[in-house]
């Protein structure tokens, strides 16, 4: 299929026709509504369903965040897919080619348009569901004889996350303080956090909600996925290692999640579905997969330290190695009565792959910080330095066109100046 937008064309380009990926941007002050990126160019879908092209009973797409129309259900997705393909498409409906006004006011370029989180998150739960990452960080930790704990092959751990800062693409991430204690010290200590990480993560949106104390199956969390995003956890390794026992990550955690700034729908990426891999324990029932749930989705980590002219690629990997799919993270989210809220973000977990190329973590790349690894441009990194930019691509690879997730890039500012902690204050 093509478009007659010559750009969605091209066959590295990461918005083609077969894409179609939701977000909200705004130009010249203007508010933020929702749009969709095609080719080199941003479609307003508020301007579209002020001009009767596109028909979801209200006003959803005039808003700052896609949970209204995300909240419609898969019908109302589905029908406004196949009502942007027929205006997109070479040969299709000519309303829009056609219209000289409209095209020029909903048909804007998507460089120099501003982009903003592209729903509201209500909740963000992160897992541990790569296994390579889980046997690696667990060899570091625990030997190779205890690298997974015992209910790790049985269930998708997780831990509950910040909603409240998980940030669009481009968003600046200031390290953070807090305490720490290396192995040899006696006592901890406070300050900026040493050993800041990344993790290359995909991340599952919910668009429809289940009912408090109603489990749902499998199936039925696939179903509830309106769409994938490129997400990176944002990781404090010195702040975790200090407080993750007995309740697990917490500081080291909760200072920043960036994602990409637009939503990539399972329709886009349904001729990409793969299998989740061998059991080495059969999973209880409520956990089978009815049919492929992952999916063929090529993954990049590019870094630029301050003052390089390029970045240099630090790992690649693949989201089909994940042990377990979002849809099985999601229905054991609700499997004990979890109300689950359209804008909820699932983080997948680490994306690792089998080689040491494939690591999605410094953490993993620099094993401990024992191997520093040297970039492109001649720097050595064991962990993120101040300046240092890093982002995440994705895309699914088709027959000459690719469904791609954009960029989800972050720079490492420093860490906020201390203050006088002792200090009273005055009311």
């Amino acid at each position: 299929m093509k478009s007659w937008i010559e750009r969605a064309n091209v066959a590295t380009c990461d918005f083609p026709i077969q894409n179609l990926p939701y977000g909200v941007f705004s130009r010249d002050g203007e508010a933020p509504r929702c749009g969709v990126a095609i080719g080199d160019r941003i479609l307003d879908l508020a301007a579209l369903q002020a001009a009767g092209l596109l028909d979801t009973g209200g006003a959803v797409f005039a808003q700052s965040a896609l949970n209204d129309f995300m909240a419609l259900g898969s019908v109302a997705w589905d029908r406004v897919r196949s009502r942007l393909v027929e205006l997109l498409a070479a040969g299709g409906d000519a309303a829009l080619r056609e219209g000289q006004g409209l095209r020029a006011g909903a048909l804007g370029p998507l460089a120099g348009s501003r982009l903003h989180l592209p729903f509201e998150v209500t909740g963000y739960t992160d897992f541990y569901a790569g296994r390579q990452h889980a046997v690696n960080v667990g060899t570091m930790f625990r030997g190779a004889e205890n690298a997974l704990p015992p209910n790790w092959l049985h269930m998708p751990i997780g831990y509950n996350g910040r909603a409240s800062t998980v940030v669009v693409s481009g968003t600046d991430i200031h390290r953070p303080l807090g305490q720490m204690k290396p192995p040899s010290a006696e006592v901890p200590f406070f300050g900026p956090c040493r050993r800041l990480d990344i993790e290359l993560e995909m991340g599952a949106v919910v668009g429809l909600p289940n009912r408090m104390g109603t489990p749902v199956t499998v199936a039925e969390a696939d179903d509830m996925i309106f769409g994938y995003v490129l997400l990176n956890d944002w990781s404090a390794r010195d702040i975790q290692g200090w407080e993750y026992q007995p309740l697990g990550p917490f500081q080291g955690k909760v200072f920043g999640t960036s994602i990409s700034p637009w939503v990539v729908t399972k329709a886009a990426l349904e001729p990409f579905r793969t299998t989740t891999p061998d059991r080495e324990k059969e999973l209880l029932p409520y956990l089978h997969e009815p049919r492929p749930l992952l999916y063929d989705i090529e993954l990049e980590v590019h870094m630029q330290p301050a003052g390089a002219a390029t970045s240099s690629r630090i790992a690649q990997s693949n989201f089909r190695y994940m042990y377990y799919s979002s849809a099985q993270q999601l229905a054991h989210h609700a499997i004990g009565g979890c109300r689950m809220n359209t804008g909820d973000l699932l983080g997948s977990g680490t994306i690792s792959g089998p080689e040491k190329s494939q690591y999605g973590s410094l953490l993993e790349l620099s094993w401990g910080g024992k191997e520093p690894f040297t970039l492109e441009t001649g720097e050595t990194r064991s962990f993120l330095e101040d300046g240092d930019r890093v982002t995440l691509t994705g895309w699914a690879q088709g027959d000459g066109y690719r469904v791609g997730f954009g960029d989800c890039s972050g720079t490492i500012l420093p860490a906020p100046a201390e203050k006088n902690w002792t200090a009273e204050t005055a009311d």
